[in-house]
């Protein structure tokens, strides 16, 4: 409730008859009710000091202008940690796949990814679509390589899942299915979608 809603002071003269100084009767004591805060009342926050700011985990800006180029959004939510696993898994992907590709690169293999996931032909969920036997080659015994979390490449690869996962930005191959590097030829029979940075696409 924002103070400009607040009701004025209800002023004028009392209900109740006063008790004169000799009455042996006792004036009841009436505690107004306690107001419950609302978002916009609540009291500020205790400042924080530079030590606990550092020690605050990485989170991703709370408004984001979905008009702003990849590059502005990857700066923008660049974290160590994804949130979720689904988000880890999606990332691994992106991070394991494409990680020194350019960000168009990665938005790409990332959505490779959620378009599986969303297509019915393979396992509804980005980690499901990660474990699926014999996709991704980095993943051996159900499990992927250590990733270092604090390192630039994963952080990245963190912000590239969220804009994926939340579709923030469009990628150039559109609902592609496969992908695989330029240096191989595996002579697919499917359709070609497009190439990005070191990736050719298709449905």
């Amino acid at each position: 409730m924002s103070a400009s809603s607040v009701a004025p002071a209800q002023v004028g003269p009392t209900v109740e008859p006063l008790i004169p100084v000799n009455s042996t009767e006792v004036a009841a004591v009436v505690i107004p009710a306690r107001i419950t805060p609302t978002i916009e009342q609540a009291a500020p926050a205790d400042p924080v000091t530079p030590a606990q700011e550092a020690a605050t985990p990485e989170a991703p800006a709370a408004v984001l202008d979905r008009k702003a180029d990849l590059a502005t959004l990857v700066a923008e939510l660049r974290s160590s940690e994804p949130g979720s696993r689904e988000l880890e898994c999606l990332a691994a992907g992106i991070y394991f796949e494409s990680k020194s590709e350019p960000l168009a690169g990665q938005l790409a293999v990332g959505h490779v990814i959620a378009n599986r996931a969303d297509s019915g032909r393979f396992a509804k969920t980005y980690c499901g679509v990660l474990f699926q036997r014999g996709q991704f080659s980095f993943v051996r015994g159900g499990r992927w390589p250590a990733v270092a979390k604090s390192g630039k490449q994963w952080k990245a690869a963190v912000a590239i899942a969220r804009i994926v996962d939340q579709d923030l930005k469009d990628s150039s191959v559109g609902k592609a299915l496969f992908f695989h590097a330029k240096r191989v030829n595996p002579r697919w029979r499917l359709k070609r979608i497009a190439s990005v940075g070191n990736h050719i696409f298709y449905r």
